[in-house]
């Protein structure tokens, strides 16, 4: 999968910045229906950025169409996913249950609802009681409503990450791991990558799959776009015997959490800003202050797991687009520079769904309406602005 002496020729047509979920899927489907010479440098191991430090989620439930319809094609993807990688990923589809205890949450479930209804998602409301009847540990005595999508699911994504790697190697995408790419230069009609080993890189096309650390590239070659890094934490437990079923999410806390098929508990939240501007660091340190406020707020929505033990607590980094959309495309002012950035917290369950049409994209030409959507131009004439609210974690 990958390894710091794979060699490399002097020169790629795609050369893909960052082995994370979405890099690899991209070079996974590229590879596949092109002829493409394709080649994916990675800094350090593979999983050691974002995508090897999120939650494992795949839903549906979101509150914009265009990004309902992305997801019901990702999950769908996902059911065949582990035959068409070689690797178990898994996956299971045991639903995630929202719960809102505001009335601006319980409007947003209601609409969501009803959007979903209009595109096909399985996706229904539940009265407090009903909720319960699914997670009986709950206390849903400030619960005034709770929707449900039973296709929604989790993957463990350490072998999410490999399989790709695996079957984009397979294919025969070149996989150079811990080697930086420590400056891009734009020549006339390509770029060259100067490497951390010494060596430089020539290719046409330039996808800049870092996430959370694509500032460090775009800026090299004078791309300013608005997403921001944002640190989040997650923990495990010891492993319980099994009593949960789907991955819940509180709306109004962003707590969300799930039961992994070892057991452990797999839970974070949203933490209110750090007041010395840490949150948007890429520190990746643990913290006292997050383990404090997801113990207070999960035991009072779950006050089985008083007891329980933490094993193990790490961070991983959103990257926050200003609108909540990502941000995918042509580079302003350098086109060859392809964007895959700004999913924040989200391009994990994304990137089945993305790494395909984006490939499609790159190979001929086919347009998709979600790249139109996501173009990383859309910022300079002021032209975004926010459709989707359910951003979790």
């Amino acid at each position: 999968m990958g390894s710091a002496s794979q060699a490399l020729p002097p020169e790629v047509d795609v050369a893909i910045v960052g082995a994370g979920i979405m890099g690899l899927a991209l070079a996974y489907h590229l590879a596949r229906i092109s002829r493409l010479k394709i080649a994916v440098i990675e800094r350090g191991y593979l999983v050691s950025g974002a995508s090897g430090r999120n939650g494992g989620g795949l839903r549906m439930q979101w509150g914009d169409p265009g990004n309902v319809r992305l997801m019901m094609e990702s999950i769908d993807e996902c059911k065949g996913l582990a035959q068409q990688l070689g690797i178990n990923l898994w996956f299971r589809q045991g639903g995630y249950l929202f719960l809102a205890r505001s009335e601006a949450g319980e409007r947003r479930l209601v609409r969501n609802a009803e959007l979903h209804a209009e595109v096909g998602a399985p996706t229904r409301l539940l009265a407090p009681a009903e909720a319960q009847a699914i997670v009986p540990q709950l206390d849903v005595r400030d619960v005034r409503l709770a929707s449900f999508n039973p296709e929604d699911g989790v993957v463990f994504p350490w072998p999410f990450v490999w399989g790709y790697a695996a079957q984009a190697v397979r294919h025969g995408v070149l996989l150079r791991t811990h080697t930086a790419v420590t400056r891009v230069e734009a020549l006339a009609d390509r770029f060259r990558l100067h490497l951390g080993s010494g060596e430089s890189l020539l290719a046409t096309r330039v996808v800049n799959a870092t996430g959370a650390w694509s500032h460090g590239l775009n800026r090299q070659l004078g791309v300013d776009l608005p997403n921001q890094p944002h640190r989040h934490e997650i923990l495990s437990s010891e492993p319980l015997k099994p009593f949960l079923d789907p991955l819940v999410v509180d709306l109004g806390s962003g707590l969300y959490f799930s039961q992994s098929t070892r057991g452990e508990l797999v839970a974070g939240i949203t933490l209110p800003d750090a007041p010395d501007g840490s949150d948007t660091s890429l520190s990746l340190h643990s913290s006292l202050r997050f383990l404090g406020h997801i113990s207070r707020t999960l035991v009072q929505l779950m006050p089985i797991v008083a007891s329980m033990k933490v094993l193990r607590q790490w961070v991983g980094p959103y990257d926050v687009s200003p609108d909540g959309d990502a941000i995918v495309g042509p580079s302003p002012g350098h086109p060859g520079l392809i964007q895959v950035c700004g999913f924040t917290g989200h391009g994990f369950m994304m990137a089945p769904a993305v790494g395909r049409l984006l490939a499609r994209w790159l190979a001929d030409g086919t347009p998709h309406p979600m790249l139109t959507r996501w173009d990383p131009g859309r910022f300079a004439g002021g032209q975004a602005h926010r459709r989707e609210d359910m951003i979790i974690g």
